[in-house]
């Protein structure tokens, strides 16, 4: 199963990459996991035009409407072999909340996952 990407988040990314003026058409979304965290595991996400031939790429189009306007927007995910095993099946969703804001994964191969939600184990 791919590693999803939410109509929420692909927004916040598209704000980001316009935010810092990056070239859409180039940018990637790389999402891995590295050893480490309170939990074992933790997320990393990264915006690069840099991939590799053995990455997982997944391709998303979203129409987002603002205020009546309608914008398309692609976004390309990536992620390396390794951190795919532990990423399979993840949607990664935005929140935007009182108590903070910040990207979400919802991983079904964690087992736990600490209270930030930034690191897991599996």
């Amino acid at each position: 199963m791919p590693v999803t990407v939410t109509e929420t988040a692909a927004r916040e990314i598209s704000s980001i990459i316009n935010q810092q003026d990056l070239d859409a058409d180039k940018i990637c979304l790389r999402v891995g996991v590295k050893g480490g965290g309170c939990s074992g595991f933790s997320y990393l996400l990264d915006l690069t035009e840099v991939s590799k031939d053995s990455d997982e790429m997944w391709n998303y189009d979203y129409t987002l409407k603002n205020d009546g306007d309608e914008s398309q927007v692609s976004i390309r995910v990536i992620c390396d072999p390794k951190s795919y095993l532990y990423l399979n099946g993840t949607s990664i969703d935005f929140k935007d909340e009182l108590m903070g804001r910040g990207f979400v994964f919802n991983n079904p191969n964690a087992t736990s996952s600490c209270g930030c939600g930034s690191s897991f184990s599996a």
